[in-house]
């Protein structure tokens, strides 16, 4: 019997700056892919093809009150103008081993949530962040690799629009 790997601890740092006691929590991207539905001559059904990315790749993370930091690149006109990265330490509670993930980031904030002003209660803060680049890495490995700008789409080391990319003659 194996028990799963939990999170027991996170961190977020925004270029650079860490937001270690101030992050309350991360809602990291749904990766998805847009699949089209087809179903040609001589098929006994429809097949789904994979036509790249589907929607938009967006952050949400709440902190416990005022970063002052989160406003300076607000309404950047660079897609990249954000640093963003998590870091994660999973446990098993039936083993003695700590699984580190980390997930970079680059976008730009779309939107910041204030929240509630309430004098004596508490305060959190929502930013969206929409992003043109992810990495998951997992001990050291690099599990998913999503560059839009630069057409770069890898999963386990595997760049799966190398091939494309030559033939564009990008």
């Amino acid at each position: 019997m194996a028990l799963p790997k939990k999170l027991k601890g996170l961190n977020l740092f925004g270029n650079g700056d860490s937001y270690q006691g101030q992050i309350q929590s991360v809602t990291l991207p749904t990766l998805s892919r847009k699949i089209e539905e087809w179903r040609g001559g001589g098929m006994d059904g429809a097949v789904g093809i994979d036509m790249g990315m589907d929607g938009t790749l967006t952050c949400q993370w709440t902190v416990g009150g005022l970063i002052e930091s989160i406003f300076d690149n607000f309404g950047s006109s660079r897609l990249d103008a954000e640093l963003l990265r998590m870091t994660g330490s999973f446990e098993r509670d039936d083993a003695d081993e700590v699984v580190a993930v980390e997930v970079v980031m680059r976008g730009r904030h779309t939107e910041i949530d204030l929240g509630d002003a309430q004098s004596g209660e508490n305060t959190e803060h929502q930013i969206t962040s929409t992003l043109s680049y992810y990495k998951l890495t997992i001990d050291g490995a690099t599990k998913i690799e999503i560059d839009l700008p630069n057409y770069v789409f890898k999963v386990n080391g595997e760049d799966r629009l190398a091939q494309r990319r030559t033939a564009l003659g990008v």
